[in-house]
């Protein structure tokens, strides 16, 4: 069975992958940054400045605001993917090989929806593409 006649949905799709995306992901940057959500780990806590927490924050709130708009998208997601790796190995694989089991399963998928929008760019609703 084709499936070729949703073939004209998929630069709209790609614009809705990458508001969903960085919407959500900018969602972790406003719980270590402002502590909105719970905050950190649930305690209200927010991130102290200018440590490893606050720096991946900022990317997460920042970056995915901007991935949101669709503004600098691919140099953001090039770096957004390199944050979500780092914070795999450092976090999450020591925990276990499985991502389901280490907790890593948003890191790995956030790591791979960016470097798809690095590789596919935003899609038709982007500032960048005005």
């Amino acid at each position: 069975m084709k499936f070729t006649r949703f073939d004209s949905w998929r630069p709209c799709t790609l614009s809705v992958l990458r508001i969903v995306a960085g919407f959500t992901f900018s969602l972790h940057g406003f719980q270590k940054i402002l502590g909105w959500f719970g905050g950190m780990r649930g305690s209200g806590a927010t991130a102290q400045l200018l440590t490893l927490p606050w720096v991946a924050g900022m990317l997460e709130l920042v970056g995915g605001l901007l991935i949101v708009l669709g503004l600098f998208t691919r140099p953001v997601a090039f770096l957004l993917c390199g944050e979500m790796a780092v914070a795999y190995f450092m976090s999450h694989a020591p925990r276990g090989f499985w991502p389901i089991a280490n907790g890593g399963e948003p890191a790995a998928l956030y790591c791979f929806i960016f470097l798809y929008l690095f590789t596919a760019g935003p899609g038709p609703w982007s500032i960048d593409r005005k």
